[in-house]
């Protein structure tokens, strides 16, 4: 589907997405007409889902990151979505995610400090549906984070 040319231009654009478009299109080695109806194509084939700003929680006075290992009652039939309904709907969870084995879901959490967090442990985080155990692992350093592609 993605021929070298797109490749290219997903390489320079993952690396630099805050450059122009004439920008984008030099480091890519298009024109800027090419560049704007291959990001196009691309955007369309689902390839590109979209732009974000990427906010560190950190600058913002959020020290403390946890990852939650979660157990559900799998007897009840709505489970994960009552699970995953209530903890969407905790600011301070910023991922949610499944799996299949004994652990079932994973939450990362974030807090102020450790007495933020152990207010929303136990105010919000307890009270989430269906938990029947829940293991907390407190993150110390993140050695790598890297959301580019091989391209």
């Amino acid at each position: 589907m993605l021929d070298d040319v797109d490749r290219r231009i997903l390489r320079q654009y993952q690396a630099t997405p805050e450059v122009s478009g004439q920008e984008l299109a030099e480091r890519a080695g298009v024109t800027p007409a090419t560049l704007t109806r291959r990001l196009d194509r691309m955007r369309a084939a689902g390839v590109l889902r979209g732009v974000r700003a990427v906010i560190d929680w950190a600058a913002l006075g959020y020290a403390v990151e946890v990852s939650l290992r979660v157990t559900l009652d799998k007897s009840q039939p709505q489970a994960f979505e009552d699970f995953a309904a209530a903890a969407r709907a905790v600011p301070e969870v910023l991922e949610i995610q499944t799996f299949l084995g004994q652990v079932d879901v994973r939450l990362s959490v974030i807090a102020r400090d450790l007495a933020h967090y152990q207010r929303l442990y136990r105010e919000k985080l307890l009270a989430l549906p269906h938990i029947t155990d829940l293991e907390a692992l407190m993150h110390i350093a993140r050695v790598k984070y890297d959301e580019s592609l091989p391209l």
